[in-house]
């Protein structure tokens, strides 16, 4: 292959790369975004129920819509949290190791997670279709569950995405070194 060809395939390649990374940024703002908003309906619905049961009046199906909300918060936050490393870490140890050996150790520790998240995604993706299959729906308000499980399907697979750059990102810091 003459070098042209392939100065042209590696500059497709980055293009590529460079506009999912984009795509991936974008949806992240945007699940951020839906998972606080998730938090602030909880947080009113809660209230307006704990009110509405003090006078007699609980809301009906508020629990369901709680739990819901619940978990669309949490996986919508997993991406962008990942991202801004804003995760725990137990880095005691790894600390005091050298910088190489640090990368390293991320790299690893990448490389299982997102096995760990492809069969995660893989898995709810099954489930949600199992669900839909079955008409399943929620205890009070009869709302289609399924929804919810594909929703936190796609978040999960933005999060494996996500897992996948800073994989890519660590093998590239290792190369420079």
């Amino acid at each position: 292959m003459s070098g042209s060809i392939r100065t042209n395939i590696q500059q497709w390649e980055t293009i590529g790369m460079n506009l999912l990374w984009q795509i991936v940024d974008w949806l992240l703002v945007k699940m951020k975004i839906v998972g606080a908003a998730c938090l602030v309906g909880m947080t009113f619905l809660t209230c307006a129920d704990v009110v509405g049961r003090f006078f007699g009046y609980p809301i009906f199906g508020s629990v369901e819509i709680v739990g819901f909300m619940a978990t669309l918060a949490v996986v919508m936050a997993l991406p962008y949290t990942h991202q801004v490393n804003g995760h725990i870490g137990v880095e005691i140890v790894v600390r005091l190791l050298s910088k190489k050996l640090q990368v390293i150790i991320e790299i690893g520790t990448g490389v299982l997670s997102l096995l760990l998240f492809v069969i995660v995604t893989w898995r709810m993706t099954v489930y949600a279709r199992t669900m839909q299959q079955s008409g399943e729906v929620s205890m009070n308000l009869e709302l289609p569950e399924h929804l919810v499980v594909y929703v936190t399907a796609f978040c999960l697979l933005v999060f494996t995405v996500n897992i996948l750059r800073s994989v890519i990102e660590n093998i590239r810091k290792l190369k420079a070194r």
